[in-house]
């Protein structure tokens, strides 16, 4: 009977650790899945309103490129027909495929460091888990998710304005001879100009 009773406990010991193993692969699983999932729908969302993006950074360097009469016709219609005109209808979509590639590993990163922010800010007397701070906990570790996260990928944002500012000349022919091109005339150090006012936008 002692036998019998010794063997149970051992195959059921056998089993929780199966099923434990089952539930942590299960989450991994979705996990990816939910990351894959929303990668997937912030691409097609991009896409679809990358003309308007493209349309908005145009406006916003209009004055670098137009004198004072100029400006006084720019409208999104008179920049839109331009785009048809001088460039193309695909021309809408300039530093699209760069917004595709930045988003997923934008989302992997800040859903990561998230979770790994924190568990270490719960670590901070005051800040633990039977604390009430729970909401200064979440507040503080999405802020630093959201820098870590901008910071690793700013690099294709940089990528992604550059190649969305080209007209009808062009000084980057892609993303790779955009990275290249940058890190050649400018150093490393340009691939990351305005990150400061990144990070300290909300």
């Amino acid at each position: 009977m002692q036998t019998e009773a010794r063997v149970g406990v051992v195959v059921d010991g056998g089993g929780g650790r199966a099923a434990v193993g089952r539930r942590q692969e299960q989450r991994h699983i979705g996990t990816a899945a939910h990351l894959a999932s929303g990668g997937f729908a912030g691409a097609v969302s991009k896409t679809c309103t990358a003309p308007l993006a493209r349309l908005t950074i145009l406006f916003q360097v209009a004055g670098m490129h137009a004198d004072v009469a100029a400006l006084r016709n720019y409208s999104i219609w008179h920049e839109a027909s331009r785009i048809v005109r001088e460039e193309g209808f695909r021309a809408f979509w300039k530093g699209n495929l760069v917004t595709i590639v930045h988003r997923l590993p934008y989302s992997a990163i800040s859903f990561y460091s998230y979770d790994h922010y924190k568990n270490l800010l719960q670590m901070v007397p005051g800040l633990d888990r039977d604390s009430n701070n729970v909401g200064v906990v979440r507040l503080l570790g999405g802020g630093l998710a959201g820098i870590t996260s901008a910071s690793i990928t700013y690099p294709l944002d940089v990528v992604r304005t550059r190649l969305a500012t080209q007209k009808t000349t062009r000084y980057y022919k892609g993303i790779f001879h955009a990275v290249s091109t940058i890190c050649r005339d400018e150093g490393v150090k340009g691939l990351y100009k305005g990150l400061g006012a990144t990070l300290l936008a909300p």
